[in-house]
Formats: C-alpha cells, sequence, structure tokens
C-alpha cells in the first residue's frame, strides 16, 4: 500500500516547490499538478505532488494521521 500525505507548498521555482509538513520542508517535483500556486495544498508521493487538494482536507488527513501515529505509540 502506498501513502500520499498533505504538504503545503511554499515556494515554486519551475517544476520544483518547496513543500512544509510541521517544521520540515523539502523540494517536491510539481510537473504533475502545473495548476499549484504557493498556499496550496498538495498530496506528496514519493517526491511528487500528485493532487492539488483543499486546506480542510489536507488538516483532516494531517490530523488523522496524528491520531494514528498516537495510537501506535501507546502500543
Amino acid at each position: 500500500m502506498c501513502l500520499a500525505i498533505p504538504v503545503q507548498v511554499v515556494s515554486i521555482k519551475d517544476s520544483e516547490a518547496e513543500a512544509e509538513i510541521g517544521s520540515v520542508k523539502r523540494r517536491i517535483n510539481i510537473c504533475l499538478t502545473p495548476e499549484v500556486k504557493v498556499g496550496d495544498y498538495v498530496l506528496l508521493h514519493t517526491g511528487y505532488a500528485i493532487n492539488v487538494i483543499d486546506e480542510a482536507e489536507a488538516r483532516e488527513t494531517l490530523r488523522l494521521l496524528e491520531e494514528i501515529a498516537s495510537l501506535s505509540e501507546i502500543h
């Protein structure tokens, strides 16, 4: 199973962007999402932005991922 995670785009240069999740920033490829703008959330999979998503969906997905991670720490 593969997982894509929501990240927020903080800058764009050509076909790459800098994206942030939490306090972690990394360069990502945006060739599959040419419509992306600074401030947008994208689903990131293996270094590629594969879809632009709305902020509410991104925040809910991140909240659920944090909840899953906290449950795995308990067991």
